[in-house]
C-alpha cells in the first residue's frame, strides 16, 4: 500500500511517490532531523517480513553506508516502524539513464564519461566484497554531478531471497515488462548467463561486468544487446548468441570500444575482463584517445572525411588503406609528413612483457612482437602493416629476442637456450645454435648473424653451426657484458651495448667483423639502432640517425655510416619509452625506410594478488603500478616490493603494511635500488644496488630509521636469492662475465666479516650454465635452485654447503622454487606460469615426490634473466601466495607506428 505525503517513517516525513518497481517502493521525504531531502525505499512484504533476512541487511546496509564514492548513491539509514523495513538513501535530482535511452543513443563522449564512472564505483564496491547483481540502465542515474548507481547491495540480497524453485518468470522485472511486440525488459535482459542458470555461489564481479558491458552496449545504440520475443529466445539469445557490433550499429564509435564490451560480454566468467578496475582502464584510454582510440591514422583520417561527407561502404575503406600502404612502401610522395597509428594486441590477447620486444622488419611492412593468450606462454604475432590483424607463428611459444632477418622473410629468437629462424610465410621453426644468456642479435645481407651468447657478442652463419666470438670483454675498463648487436649497412661494421660495473662508463660502442678493436661511440645504457638517411628531399640533408634511450626518452643523434662519425647533438624523438634498466632492451624498433614503432606507459602493468591453492583470488594489495620482486616479512604481515617512478626510473624499495593497507618507501638514493630481502627476524631488508655506479648489496632497518650499511661491493650484478634462517648465510647470484652463477656470502662466525671490504664470498655453483634461484631449505642443509644444464631450465636441489648429490625437482621445466617453512613441501613455476606443488623430504638424505598443478597463473618475469627473481612468494603455511600478476592485457597500452618519422626533423 502506498504511503501518503505527511506520513512519517521515524523522524522522516514522506512527500511524494517517485517509483516503483519489484523491490518496493520509492518516496520523496524530508528528514525532520537535518532538514534535507532524502529518498525512501520502502522494502516489499515479502522481503521485509523475515527476521533472519531483517538483520542480514542491517550489517550488509552499516558496510554499504561505507561505501563512500561519488558514483555510488550514498545509503544513509535503515529503519524499521511497524514491520515497515526502509532504506534512507541520497535523493538525486536527474532521470534514470533507462528514461535517457528512450530518446536515443547517447553521445559517444557520454557513453564514456558515464562508463567510466558506473565502472570505477563497481570496483570500489566489488573490492569491499559487495556485487550488485542487477546492474542496468534503470539502476543507473543521470545528474548534473555524474553517473550514480542505484540500489547497490539490494540485488544480491533479493536474488538470496528468492525461493530455491523460483520460475525466471517470477524474477523481478523493470515497471514495463513487455514492449508492444513482446519483447522482455528489464533485469533478464542484462543478467549474466551463470545468473541464469541459478549458479548463485560462482557470482562475483564478473557477473556485474557483463551486465555492465549490455548497458554499455545500450547506451552505445539504444538498443538492447540481447533481445527475444519470448523468455525461451531471450535466454537462448544470452546464452549463446553474440549481439552486433556497436561499430555496425553506430559507425563512428572508435573499435576499441567494440572490444572492450565484446569481452564485457563473454559467455564464461574467466574470459571477461576480470575485475572492474580493468575495465575501468580500458575505458579511460579509449576516452584519452577520443573517438580515434585504437584505429589507424589513415582510418582515423578517413573516416573525418566521412563525417563530412556522408556514410561510405567500409570495402571503399580498406581499399582506400591499402591504397594509402602502397604509396607509403612503394612511391614516396613529394610532400612527406609523419603519419601515426596504433597496434592493439590480438583479440583476447595480451601483449608478453615490458617493455615490449617489438621488431619492425627492414622493409617497414610487418610489426613482430610477442604476445599471449589467458593462460598460455608467450609466442611471436607477426602484424602486416596494411591489415588491422596480426598471426601467431606456430612453434614460437615462449620465445624471445626476436629479430628480422635482411630481407624481412624470417624471424631469428631465442627458445629454451637454442637460436631460431622461421619463415614468417609458413614453415617448421629451425635450430641455429646453442646459446647462453641474452640470445637477442642482428641479421645482415650477407647471411650472417650476431647474437649475444655467454656474455659476449658472437656470429655464426644463417644456416647455423657453432658460434664464434667477435668482441671480448675488457675487465681492466670494467666492462661485464656485450649485448644488443645491431649491423650497420655495410654488413661488416655493427654496434653494440657494453654494459659496466660503474654504470656511467656503459657505453654504445662499434667494431668490425674483422677486427675486435671497439670504438667508443657514446655513453649510455641502452642498446642502439641505425635508421639510414632519409628523403634527401624531404629535410635537404643526408646523414642518418643513431636511436638511443636516455632518462626514459628516445634520442636521435646524426650518424654518418660511411665515415662511422656522430655529428651534432642528440635530441629527444619521444618521451616515456620503456626499458628494461637491468640489460639495456628499449622498446622500439626502426626500419630502413622510415617506420618507427615503439611501446610507451610508465612500465609494468602488475599487481600484488593473493591466491590460494585452486587459483581462486583472495584480494589485491596496492594498485596498477608495476611494482615487481615482492617478498614477505617473516611475520606475513608486510611485504616490501620494488617500486620504479615510471619508465627508464630507478627502482627503491617499498613497504606495504598488510593490516594497516599503508605503503612506506624505505630508499630515497638516486640509484637503482630492488630486489629486497627480509632477515630471518624481520628487522632488516636486504637489496642490491647501483649507488657509488657500481652493483651492491646494501642493507637498512625494516622500520626505516638509520642509514643503508653496504654488505658487499663487486664489479658485476648481484641479485640476492635468499637469507637461511639461522642468519648465517646469504645466498646472492652474480653475473661476471655474462654468466649467472650460485654464491654464498656468510654473514655470522666469520673473523673476516669486518664490513663490506672484509666479507669473502665462496662460490657455491660455478658451471658453464646459467644458476638462478636459490633458495635455502628451512633447516639449512639445502639449496634449491634454477639451472639449464639439460637445456631447459629446472629445479634442483643440492646438499649445502657441501653442494654435494643433486636431485632434480621439476619434471616439465621450472623457476623461481620456494620452500614451505616446515620443508616438506617445494613450489615453483614453469616457464609458462603454472604453479607446481611437489612433497619433499629434506632431512639427512632428499626425496622428491611427483610434481602436482596448482593452478595456472600470470605472474610477470618468469624468465631466469635480468633481476626479476622473485614474482611471488608463499606464506608459512603454504595455503596463501602473493603473486605479482601481469595485467597487461587489461591495460592495453598499444604500440605506436609511426611512418615518415624523419619528415618532422627538418630544424633539428
Amino acid at each position: 500500500m502506498a504511503l501518503t505525503p505527511g506520513t512519517m517513517l521515524g523522524p522522516y516525513e514522506i512527500l511524494a511517490q517517485i517509483g516503483a518497481g519489484g523491490m518496493g517502493e520509492v518516496y520523496k521525504a524530508r528528514d525532520t532531523r537535518l532538514e534535507r531531502i532524502v529518498a525512501i525505499k520502502v522494502l516489499p512484504a515479502h522481503l521485509a517480513g523475515n527476521a533472519e533476512l531483517r538483520e542480514r541487511l542491517k550489517r550488509e546496509a552499516e558496510t554499504i553506508a561505507n561505501l563512500q564514492h561519488p558514483n555510488i548513491c550514498v545509503l544513509y539509514d535503515i529503519g524499521d516502524q511497524n514491520g515497515t523495513q526502509y532504506l534512507v538513501m541520497e535523493y538525486l535530482e536527474g532521470e534514470s539513464l533507462a528514461t535517457r535511452l528512450l530518446k536515443g543513443p547517447l553521445p559517444l563522449d557520454q557513453v564514456l564519461r558515464c562508463s567510466i564512472e558506473i565502472s570505477d564505483a563497481l570496483d570500489k564496491a566489488h573490492r569491499k566484497g559487495f556485487t550488485h547483481r542487477d546492474i542496468k540502465p534503470a539502476n543507473i542515474m543521470i545528474t548534473k554531478a555524474g553517473s550514480k548507481i542505484l540500489d547497490f547491495g539490494l540485488a544480491k540480497l533479493k536474488q538470496e531471497a528468492a525461493p530455491p524453485d523460483i520460475r525466471l518468470s517470477e524474477l523481478p522485472t523493470a515497471p514495463r515488462a513487455l514492449t508492444g511486440q513482446g519483447t522482455i525488459l528489464g533485469t533478464l535482459q542484462y543478467m549474466a548467463p551463470e545468473q541464469i542458470e541459478g549458479k548463485i555461489d560462482e557470482l562475483d564481479g564478473r557477473t556485474d561486468i557483463f551486465s555492465f558491458g549490455a548497458t554499455v552496449y545500450e547506451m552505445a545504440t539504444a538498443k538492447k544487446a540481447f533481445e527475444g520475443k519470448s523468455q525461451a529466445s531471450l535466454i537462448g539469445s544470452i546464452m549463446n548468441a553474440q549481439p552486433p557490433s556497436i561499430s555496425s550499429v553506430q559507425p563512428m564509435s572508435p573499435p576499441a570500444l567494440d572490444r572492450v564490451v565484446k569481452t564485457c560480454l563473454e559467455k564464461a566468467p574467466e574470459d571477461r575482463w576480470q575485475t572492474a578496475h580493468d575495465l575501468w582502464l580500458q575505458l579511460q584510454w579509449i576516452a584519452e584517445g577520443g573517438s580515434q582510440a585504437g584505429i589507424p591514422a589513415p582510418v582515423v583520417a578517413h573516416r573525418k572525411r566521412r563525417e563530412r561527407v556522408g556514410w561510405i561502404a567500409a570495402a571503399v575503406l580498406l581499399i582506400a588503406t591499402a591504397a594509402l600502404a602502397f604509396i607509403h612502401f612503394r612511391e614516396t610522395p613529394p610532400e612527406v609528413r609523419p603519419a601515426r597509428f596504433f597496434v592493439l594486441p590480438p583479440e583476447k590477447a595480451s601483449f608478453a612483457t615490458a617493455p615490449q620486444l617489438l621488431s619492425i622488419s627492414p622493409d617497414g611492412t610487418k610489426l613482430v612482437f610477442q604476445a599471449r593468450t589467458v593462460g598460455g606462454p608467450n609466442q611471436l604475432w607477426v602484424r602486416p602493416l596494411d591489415s588491422l590483424t596480426a598471426q601467431p607463428l606456430p612453434g614460437t611459444e615462449g620465445a624471445t629476442q626476436q629479430f628480422w632477418s635482411w630481407d624481412s622473410r624470417s624471424v631469428a629468437f631465442y627458445q629454451q637456450g637454442k637460436l631460431k629462424k622461421i619463415d614468417v610465410a609458413g614453415g617448421p621453426a629451425q635450430t641455429l645454435c646453442d646459446v647462453t644468456g641474452n640470445a637477442h642479435g642482428s641479421w645482415s645481407r650477407e647471411g650472417v648473424l650476431l647474437l649475444t651468447s655467454g656474455g659476449i657478442v658472437q656470429r655464426i652463419s644463417a644456416a647455423g653451426g657453432a658460434p664464434t666470438p667477435v668482441t671480448t670483454i675488457d675487465k681492466s675498463q670494467g666492462e661485464t657484458e656485450h649485448l644488443w648487436p645491431h649491423f650497420l649497412p655495410d654488413g661488416k661494421h655493427f654496434l653494440y651495448l657494453a654494459l659496466n660495473q660503474s654504470l656511467e662508463k656503459s657505453a654504445i660502442r662499434l667494431s668490425s667483423l674483422d677486427s675486435k678493436e671497439s670504438k667508443l661511440l657514446l655513453y649510455a645504457q641502452s642498446f642502439a639502432e641505425y635508421a639510414p638517411p632519409p628523403d634527401a628531399k624531404a629535410l635537404g640533408s643526408t646523414p642518418g640517425y643513431l636511436l638511443y634511450q636516455r632518462d626514459g626518452t628516445l634520442m636521435a643523434q646524426a650518424f654518418d655510416a660511411d665515415s662511422l662519425e656522430l655529428t651534432g647533438e642528440a635530441f629527444p624523438v619521444v618521451e616515456n619509452v620503456q626499458i628494461n634498466q637491468s640489460n639495456g632492451r628499449v622498446a622500439f624498433s626502426v626500419s630502413e625506410n622510415g617506420v618507427l614503432a615503439y611501446h610507451s606507459g610508465g612500465g609494468l602493468n602488475t599487481q600484488l594478488v593473493w591466491f590460494d591453492r585452486s587459483g581462486k583470488e583472495l584480494g589485491r594489495i596496492g594498485e596498477l603500478d608495476g611494482v615487481i620482486s615482492p617478498k614477505l616479512s617473516p611475520d606475513g604481515k608486510q611485504v616490501a616490493v620494488t617500486r620504479s617512478t615510471g619508465s627508464g626510473s630507478p627502482g627503491d624499495v617499498w613497504v606495504f603494511d598488510l593490516a594497516r593497507n599503508t605503503q612506506t618507501r624505505l630508499t630515497f638514493d638516486a640509484a637503482d635500488d630492488s630486489v629486497p630481502l627480509w632477515s630471518p627476524d624481520g628487522s632488516r631488508i636486504l637489496f642490491t644496488s647501483t649507488r657509488s655506479n657500481s652493483f651492491g648489496l646494501y642493507q637498512k632497518n625494516s622500520n626505516g630509521i638509520g642509514a643503508e650499511e653496504p654488505l658487499l661491493k663487486a664489479g658485476y650484478g648481484m641479485v640476492p636469492e635468499d637469507w637461511s634462517l639461522d642468519g648465517r648465510f646469504l645466498a646472492y647470484m652474480g653475473t661476471e662475465a655474462g654468466n649467472r652463477d650460485l654464491l654464498v656470502l656468510p654473514l655470522a662466525g666469520d673473523p673476516g666479516n669486518a664490513g663490506a671490504e672484509g666479507r669473502k664470498p665462496a662460490t657455491f655453483l660455478k658451471t658453464e650454465f646459467s644458476e638462478r634461484h636459490a633458495q635455502f631449505s628451512p633447516d639449512g642443509r639445502w639449496m634449491a635452485y634454477t639451472s639449464n644444464e639439460s637445456g631447459t631450465y629446472q629445479i634442483y636441489v643440492q646438499n649445502f654447503p657441501a653442494g654435494s648429490g643433486k636431485w632434480q625437482v621439476s619434471t616439465a621445466g621450472g623457476v623461481q622454487p620456494r620452500w614451505r617453512h616446515d620443508g616438506k613441501e617445494l613450489f615453483y613455476l614453469t616457464e609458462d606460469g603454472k604453479l607446481m606443488a611437489v612433497s619433499v623430504k629434506a632431512g639427512a638424505t632428499f626425496e622428491a615426490g611427483t610434481p602436482a598443478l596448482l593452478f595456472q597463473t600470470k605472474t610477470y618475469g618468469l624468465g631466469v634473466s635480468g633481476i626479476y627473481s622473485q614474482q611471488y612468494d608463499v606464506t608459512a603455511d603454504g595455503q596463501r601466495f602473493l603473486i605479482n600478476t601481469d595485467l597487461s592485457d587489461v591495460l592495453v597500452a598499444p604500440i605506436t607506428v609511426v611512418l615518415n618519422w624523419t619528415a618532422g626533423l627538418k630544424n633539428q
